[in-house]
């Protein structure tokens, strides 16, 4: 297979009507690094979102159970990716998800917008650092993906286009970006999760990394000290350096799915779906969105 061989046959294929495979060969072959990084960024940065932000220090799932929520949310998200939205895993993710954020007052103004990051951040992560920039095709992709993943959630209003998403994102960003003592308690443990993924002499050195790759409002929003702009300017050419380097490799044979991905560290033992993630409260039990015809079984992973 030959360097842009993929693109080629994505570029035949419906940008709507194959959406879900073409998000699947993008994640899984083209930039599975890349869109590790860029969606591990996206989550973050609804952190500066206070009312995200103070829920999720409320919980203390990203505070005492950091390493759990990261794996959980991974593994959910990366089953729909995977299997796709009508698979008995797909849909079994998808109501573990909507299980989670039913047992919580989520606004649908900041679901969208989580929903958007997931659609923008990775875009303007692989055309800054990844091998190649994303086609028309996979960007127009990405927003059916999501868009159906909103449907599926029960968000309201979702966005159309990705023009739509990133619209939305930005304008979201600054109307609600801004300081609140939980979301950077939130911050700082999900940066300290980050350096735990490498030995431990080099976490000073992660964390200045991590900054220099965050934009002045999110370093704004969390009151963080800007990296000076030498290191910012090698760490960001070491990381397009990186996608250079990707472009002279072969073409990836085999998918890599987010699941294999060694920063997914508690499930060395396996895991079932349906056992991921946190708990409904008492009371508010339930998927908030009908799911015709699913099936209660659960395949273990």
């Amino acid at each position: 297979m030959k360097r842009f061989e993929r693109l080629e046959r994505i570029r035949r294929m419906d940008p709507v009507a194959d959406a879900v495979e073409i998000y699947r060969l993008s994640a899984a072959f083209e930039f599975p690094w890349d869109f590790a990084r860029a969606l591990e960024l996206a989550l973050y940065r609804t952190y500066a979102v206070p009312s995200i932000g103070r829920l999720l220090a409320e919980t203390a799932e990203l505070t005492d159970r950091t390493q759990k929520r990261y794996d959980d949310t991974v593994l959910l998200l990366d089953a729909v990716v995977e299997h796709g939205f009508a698979s008995v895993q797909g849909r079994t993710a998808i109501r573990r998800i909507n299980q989670m954020h039913h047992s919580y007052d989520i606004s649908n103004d900041d679901m969208r917008y989580v929903l958007c990051t997931f659609v923008v951040i990775p875009k303007r992560w692989i055309d800054a650092y990844g091998w190649r920039r994303m086609s028309r095709h996979e960007i127009v992709a990405s927003a059916v993906y999501y868009r159906t993943l909103g449907r599926h959630m029960g968000i309201a209003d979702v966005p159309e286009s990705y023009e739509e998403f990133e619209a939305c994102l930005v304008a979201y960003e600054e109307a609600h970006f801004a300081w609140d003592e939980r979301a950077r308690r939130v911050s700082d443990a999900t940066l300290d999760l980050m350096a735990s993924w490498y030995p431990r002499p080099l976490a000073p050195l992660l964390r200045t990394a991590t900054l220099a790759l965050l934009d002045e409002p999110l370093l704004r929003a969390f009151h963080y000290e800007p990296p000076g702009p030498v290191t910012s300017a090698l760490v960001r050419r070491a990381v397009r350096t990186r996608g250079r380097l990707v472009r002279l490799l072969p073409p990836r044979r085999a998918p890599h799915y987010a699941r294999q991905n060694p920063e997914v560290k508690g499930y060395t033992n396996g895991y079932r779906l349906a056992g991921l993630g946190t708990r409904p409260v008492p009371g508010r039990l339930g998927c908030p969105v009908r799911h015709t015809g699913a099936s209660a079984a659960d395949p273990v992973e």
